[in-house]
C-alpha cells in the first residue's frame, strides 16, 4: 500500500491563511497602543521595571497555534491510500436492445412515452445503480450493430444510449439471434466470473434471421446467462403508422423469450409500462451479485479523531494557565 497526505478542501486553506497572517499584521503593526508622556514612565522604561509580560507571548503563540489548527481541520486533512485491494460486487453486462420499428408504439393510457422511450430510459437508471459493473450496448433490427463495447466509463455508455434513436439502423425487422451472437461476440473475451446479457423486445424472429437454437448454444458455450425482456402485448397490437396507416402489429413471443432464458440460465419478463420495466431491472440488480477483488485507486480516509483531540487539550491547557496561572490576560 503507497499513502500520502492531502487536504480535501485545500482552496478553503488558501484564503484562510492569508486572512490569519493579515490579522497578525494588523494587529502589531497597523494598531498602535495608547501611551502617555510622563517624566515617571521613561525612568521606568529606562531601568527596566516596565517589561513585557511572558504571559502576552505565550497565549499569542498558543492562540495563533489554535488558529492555525482550525484552519487545517476545516481543510478536511486525509490520508489516501493510492492503490489498495478491495472486494467488489461487479459482472459484465452487454443491453441488446430492439431499435425495430414496431418500439414506436406506446403501451400504457397514462404514458405517452413509447417502448423505446421507457427502455432508454430504464436502462439509463439500472446503469447508474450498478457502479462496480462493465456494461456494453448492442442494438438490432433487421440487422444487428455493437455501439459500445464492455466499458466502466459511465458517461461514454450514457452518452450512447442516450444520443440512440429509431431509425439508426434498418428498422424493418427483428433478427433477434443476430442480436445474441453479436452480444455474445462481445462477452467472448470476459474474464468475469459472471456474463450476463439483458435481452429487451417487442416482437419475434423476422424472415431471414439465423437459427435462435445456434444463437443459444453460442451462449451456452460461453457461458452467458440471457436475461429476456418481453416488452408490450403478447397478443398483437394495432398501432396508427404515419405512411402506411391502420398497422396489426404481431405480439411478443413470450413462448420463445421463455425458452432462451431457461436454456441460458436466466429468467424472462414481461414489461407493460415503465413501472414494470423499472421492477424488472430491480430483480435482475437483486439477482445478479458477485463478489471478487479488484484495485481501487485513490481511498480516501479523513483524519479528524486524533487532531480534535489534541487541539481540545491544548485549549484545556490555555484555559489552565489563564486561570490559575497568569492573571494579566
Amino acid at each position: 500500500m503507497e499513502y500520502f497526505y492531502r487536504f480535501a478542501n485545500l482552496s478553503v486553506l488558501w484564503w484562510l491563511l492569508p486572512a490569519i497572517i493579515a490579522l497578525i499584521v494588523v494587529r502589531h503593526f497597523i494598531k498602535h497602543t495608547s501611551w502617555y508622556t510622563h517624566s515617571l514612565v521613561s525612568s521606568l522604561l529606562s531601568s527596566g521595571v516596565l517589561k513585557t509580560h511572558p504571559a502576552y507571548i505565550v497565549f499569542f503563540v498558543m492562540r495563533l497555534v489554535t488558529l492555525l489548527a482550525l484552519s487545517l481541520l476545516i481543510s478536511r486533512p486525509q490520508w489516501v491510500d493510492s492503490q489498495t485491494h478491495t472486494e467488489v460486487e461487479g459482472i459484465d453486462i452487454v443491453l441488446v436492445l430492439d431499435v425495430s420499428g414496431s418500439m414506436d408504439a406506446a403501451d400504457a393510457p397514462d404514458d405517452k412515452r413509447s417502448r423505446f422511450a421507457i427502455a432508454k430510459a430504464e436502462a439509463l437508471r439500472f446503469i447508474e445503480q450498478r457502479m462496480n459493473d462493465a456494461f456494453g450496448l448492442v442494438i438490432f433490427a433487421n440487422v444487428a450493430m455493437s455501439l459500445c463495447p464492455l466499458t466502466m466509463d459511465r458517461l461514454l455508455i450514457r452518452e450512447r444510449i442516450e444520443e440512440l434513436s429509431l431509425g439508426f439502423i434498418d428498422e424493418n425487422g427483428t433478427k433477434l439471434a443476430t442480436g445474441i451472437v453479436t452480444a455474445a461476440n462481445r462477452l467472448r473475451r470476459s474474464t468475469a466470473k459472471s456474463k450476463i446479457m439483458i435481452l429487451l423486445t417487442d416482437g419475434e424472429p423476422s424472415q431471414g434471421d439465423m437459427k435462435m437454437q445456434t444463437a443459444i448454444e453460442v451462449a451456452q458455450e460461453l457461458g452467458i446467462k440471457i436475461y429476456t425482456v418481453g416488452i408490450g402485448n403478447p397478443d398483437g397490437q394495432t398501432i396508427i403508422h404515419p405512411f402506411y396507416g391502420v398497422v396489426i402489429m404481431p405480439g411478443v413471443n413470450q413462448e420463445l423469450l421463455d425458452h432462451i432464458a431457461r436454456e441460458t440460465g436466466g429468467q424472462s419478463f414481461l414489461a407493460h409500462s415503465a413501472r414494470d420495466m423499472r421492477e424488472i431491472y430491480q430483480t435482475i440488480d437483486r439477482l445478479e451479485r458477485t463478489r471478487h477483488e479488484t484495485f481501487v485507486f485513490g481511498n480516501y480516509y479523513d483524519i479528524y479523531l486524533l487532531p480534535v483531540a489534541l487541539l481540545i487539550l491544548w485549549s484545556l491547557l490555555e484555559f489552565f494557565l489563564a486561570t490559575f496561572v497568569w492573571f494579566v490576560v
